[in-house]
């Protein structure tokens, strides 16, 4: 019962914490955090230590598949060589860097410096999805941090095998069996992640229940990634490919009203699984600090020093990689504020602690792994400074860059989308007047509901306050009508993103409003 008690008033304090975080516009992660160390150090907090198999079975499967199903295939397929090149060349480099200097500046062996290295390479999906929510970058560049968070797992995960290997049998590194794992996890990931949403797909396009919609969506993450974790490859990237893929089609799968349910049970699934695991990071530092021997207990500058050291190596990295980039476009002076701003978004979180927390505890010989206290204390304080510092500081950041999009470059893509969508709903009207189809009175009812969100849009775009009319729903013929003209009216937003007219986040927006009339209009 005090298990049960605990849990429950964790759920508590995260969501508290969470909606607060919300409505101050302060980035959830980072509160959650701060809020689960204070509750920490507090007399009398239960010690709470986190599993790596909650974590890697609950947590991770849904909140992975979240992230890769916004993702937007126009950008990804944009932006997909510096992608592979931070996913790869990136985590190296940083693990490389990692283990030095924490062979340099910490008592650990070389052999679990190295193991701390591949642990905090590679950034974490779910904190750079959840951090990077409210801002308005770019789409490609949104896409390009979210993408490289995403897709990096199984260079770290190779290398954390590699490296605990050497840690445990202090046996020599085989880099070409390294290199064979590393297509095997990758590619297995691959193959059964695209799998698996093959027969989703199949499924879900057969099927117009709610209920068992839902029960379909919760658990294709937790099927990609137990899938391909019995077949030995990586279930990070399976699930990945699989939130990739269905998130891509998901508006061609199901109706407006199913949309909309899954919106809502998955946005409450992803804020509960966000609110407690990233409140569980600072809950679990206090616990891990205690554990560490006395010579440990410069355990706070070591963490600085890897944090500015993963920090420097981002920088270094991205700023020549951003020239090329850039000068490849046509650019001829370049944006140095672009890779500065890539740097800051790559932050830690979930992916390098569960990585750390499944290092074994005692070698081959079966003696403890003495300086695994120090890597679990030094991955979650890294986690922590780059949640904390670089969370409540990205939003400046970004606004100081200049690169953000400006309000009103949203709302004027949204004004001229609306004008697009109203011109193709109005056709669409003449069409079946002509075939006289429908009475008068319903066809001029539409048309004057059309014209006045056709008005609207106008007055957006010379920047008036305009209202769009609200459109009633009156008699079977005015529903049918106007199902068919929002039939139209998607159609013509998918082309309008389809050839680069709109920007993902847009079209998402729209696609929603659309959602929301057809519900009202099957409801009435």
């Amino acid at each position: 019962m005090r298990s049960v008690g605990t849990v429950l008033g964790l759920v508590i304090l995260a969501t508290v914490v969470a909606t607060f975080a919300r409505r101050w516009r302060i980035p959830a992660p980072s509160l959650l955090v701060v809020a689960g160390l204070a509750v920490a150090l507090l007399p009398g907090t239960p010690q709470i230590e986190i599993s790596p198999q909650i974590i890697g079975l609950v947590v991770l499967p849904p909140l992975l598949y979240a992230s890769a199903e916004e993702m937007p295939w126009q950008e990804l397929r944009a932006v997909w060589k510096p992608v592979g090149i931070l996913a790869i060349g990136l985590v190296l480099a940083s693990a490389a860097a990692v283990g030095a200097v924490a062979a340099t500046v910490t008592p650990l062996s070389w052999q679990m410096a190295f193991v701390l290295g591949a642990v905090l390479a590679s950034t974490d999906p779910v904190a750079v999805t959840a951090l990077g929510r409210r801002l308005a970058l770019p789409p490609k560049v949104q896409v390009l941090v979210q993408a490289e968070s995403l897709f990096n797992d199984a260079t770290s995960l190779v290398l954390v095998r590699v490296a605990a290997g050497i840690a445990i049998a202090s046996a020599a590194a085989n880099w070409g069996a390294a290199g064979g794992q590393f297509l095997l996890l990758a590619g297995g990931g691959t193959v059964i992640g695209a799998a698996v949403a093959g027969v989703v797909a199949l499924i879900r396009r057969r099927t117009e229940e709610p209920v068992l919609e839902t029960v379909i969506a919760l658990v294709t993450p937790y099927a990609a990634y137990l899938l391909a974790e019995a077949a030995h490859t990586s279930g990070v990237t399976s699930c990945v490919v699989a939130g990739v893929v269905l998130g891509g089609r998901g508006d061609r799968l199901t109706n407006a009203r199913i949309r909309l349910q899954l919106h809502a049970v998955y946005g409450t699934v992803v804020f509960l699984l966000e609110s407690v695991v990233f409140s569980l990071i600072g809950l679990a530092l206090p616990a891990e600090v205690r554990a560490l021997a006395d010579g440990d207990r410069a355990w706070p500058l070591y963490a600085l020093a890897i944090a500015a050291t993963l920090i420097a190596v981002r920088l270094l990295w991205l700023a020549p990689l951003s020239a090329v980039v850039q000068r490849k476009g046509g650019i001829g002076r370049m944006n140095w504020r672009l890779p500065v701003v890539l740097t800051w978004a790559g932050t830690r979180g979930v992916m390098p602690l569960a990585a750390a927390l499944s290092i074994p505890e005692v070698t081959k010989s079966g003696t403890a792994l003495a300086d695994r206290p120090l890597v679990l204390v030094l991955t979650t304080s890294v986690v922590v400074v780059t949640l904390v510092v670089q969370g409540f500081t990205l939003s400046p950041v970004v606004r100081a860059s200049g690169i953000a999009l400006e309000p009103a470059h949203t709302e004027r893509e949204e004004a001229e989308a609306r004008s697009h969508l109203a011109h193709a709903g109005l056709a669409r009207l003449e069409e079946l007047a002509e075939l006289e189809t429908a009475p008068d009175i319903v066809l001029d009812r539409l048309r004057r509901a059309l014209s006045a969100r056709l008005d609207d849009a106008r007055d957006r775009l010379t920047e008036s306050n305009g209202t769009a009319a609200a459109t009633e729903s009156a008699g079977l013929v005015y529903r049918q009508l106007r199902r068919d003209l929002i039939a139209v009216e998607t159609a013509e937003l998918q082309r309008l993103y389809d050839t680069h007219r709109i920007s993902d986040t847009t079209r998402r927006r729209l696609q929603r409003s659309l959602d929301l009339e057809e519900a009202r209009l099957a409801d009435a």
